[in-house]
């Protein structure tokens, strides 16, 4: 499709909203290829856990190309510096063949950093720092990071790995000077989001998570321990991997482990809309579509949306 303004369009949304299969299906009919904006996604071997559904991106006898999942092996610390570092080459070499780009995914942070065009250092890795921030308490590494600002993704503050690599972050961030000139992009996006109302999300997260849990979830996880994955590096990846790990350590029984893991979905769900929230309150327009309406009714809409080729539709809060 020819003749409109915007260079990317972006699907976002919840988890269990159908977001892949929803953008797969804009993509194949735009003529376009999809970045990941999973920040698990890049993982290899981490594919039920992570969400990595590959039927999603086929459509018809079609197999959409993607980009950005399955590029490291588990263990690497992925992070917002490297992930906007990869989109930038990708997007290149997607608009240099005269495709469009559709950016996917639930990582409000990652999509954010793009849309918004944050100019992000590279933090190396500080040993010193890291062992005395290893003598304080969780209470006390969130209240360092609280003095560097508010806190934008809260998934930095339930696992201790991630905190203390938020607060040297931070740290470091404080004390350097970020370049002004950072070579940036021109971006004319169109924002899309799905959603569904509050019951019916809760019931496909549940869903989703017992026939996961039933298709091989469990054996996933036990995989990555053999291959030599720490327990604390399973836990920096995510609520899936953190209570299935204390499952298969005993320390909480299997029914236990269901219970939590299915609330704290739930719980990341909501901290999800929260952000995309504040993102649309700090300039980003997000058009919202009904999940409810099925999948032909939105694409409909969103096609209308960027054959207009400007952004007239309604952002809602």
């Amino acid at each position: 499709m020819e003749g409109n303004q915007f260079n990317l369009v972006a699907v976002l949304g919840h988890t269990a909203g159908g977001k892949t299969a929803f953008a797969a299906h804009l993509a194949e009919r735009l003529g376009g290829e999809i970045i990941s904006a999973d920040s698990r996604q890049v993982y290899r071997g981490m594919d039920i856990g992570t969400g990595k559904d590959y039927a999603d991106y086929r459509v018809g006898d079609t197999k959409v190309e993607v980009h950005l999942i399955d590029i490291l092996d588990a263990g690497y610390e992925y992070n917002v510096y490297l992930f906007k570092q990869d989109f930038l080459r990708v997007f290149t070499d997607i608009t240099e063949r005269d495709k469009v780009p559709v950016l996917c995914g639930g990582s409000g942070l990652y999509i954010e950093s793009v849309l918004r065009n944050y100019s992000l250092l590279k933090v190396p890795v500080n040993e010193e720092l890291r062992e005395d921030l290893k003598k304080k308490s969780f209470g006390e590494l969130t209240s360092m990071l609280k003095l560097y600002g508010p806190l934008h993704n809260m998934t930095d503050t339930v696992n201790r790995n991630r905190l203390i690599r938020a607060v040297e972050i931070a740290m470091y961030q404080a004390s350097s000077k970020v370049d002004d000139q950072e070579e940036g992009y021109e971006l004319t996006p169109l924002v899309l989001g799905i959603r569904f109302e509050r019951v019916v999300r809760r019931k496909r997260i549940t869903e989703r998570l017992h026939h996961r849990l039933k298709n091989g979830m469990i054996e996933e996880v036990e995989g990555l321990m053999r291959e030599g994955i720490s327990s604390e590096k399973l836990e920096y990846y995510g609520l899936e991997y953190r209570y299935i790990t204390h499952y298969l350590l005993q320390k909480i029984t299997y029914e236990d482990m269901v219970e939590k893991l299915n609330h704290a979905i739930h719980q990341f769900a909501k901290r999800q809309m929260t952000y995309f929230r504040g993102m649309e309150r700090r300039g980003v327009r997000i058009h919202w579509l009904d999940g409810a309406l099925g999948r032909e009714k939105n694409l409909e809409k969103a096609l209308s949306l960027y054959t207009a080729g400007e952004d007239v539709g309604t952002s809602v809060t």
